[in-house]
């Protein structure tokens, strides 16, 4: 899994991401998003899709996971009765909710789920010593 992280939102002229096939249509990921403790946490499925064919970033306050599932066959087109999967890029750009460390983040692609762990700013403890 190929992860960039920038503390600055990037220009609009800027592409950070790798480009997964230009100009194809893209499948939209679906996901959840929700605070664990000190972490924002997002999950994707992602079935049939190689942890190396994922793409993570963290660009300001954005998230955007790309990849691409391939299919392992040819199929003739004759030999479709329904077609309802997804195969081919896909991506998936949102607003984090919240303030987070976006270079302490991790993420695990494990039995076809994607979760991306990342530390929430303003969680830490602080130790008052006495002097």
């Amino acid at each position: 899994m190929r992860f960039s992280f920038t503390k600055e939102r990037a220009p609009e002229t800027e592409t950070p991401f790798l480009e997964w096939q230009e100009g194809a249509d893209e499948g939209q990921l679906a996901v959840d998003v929700f605070r664990r403790g000190a972490f924002l946490v997002i999950r994707s499925p992602m079935a049939g899709v190689k942890p190396e064919d994922v793409d993570v970033a963290v660009n300001g306050d954005l998230l955007t996971i790309r990849g691409t599932r391939a299919h392992e066959e040819a199929i003739n087109e004759d030999d479709w009765f329904h077609h309802e999967c997804y195969w081919g890029a896909f991506s998936r750009t949102l607003i984090l909710p919240m303030d987070v460390y976006a270079e302490k983040a991790e993420a695990l692609l494990r039995d076809g789920i994607l979760e991306i762990r990342i530390p929430v700013r303003g969680t830490e403890r602080h130790i008052l010593v006495n002097s």
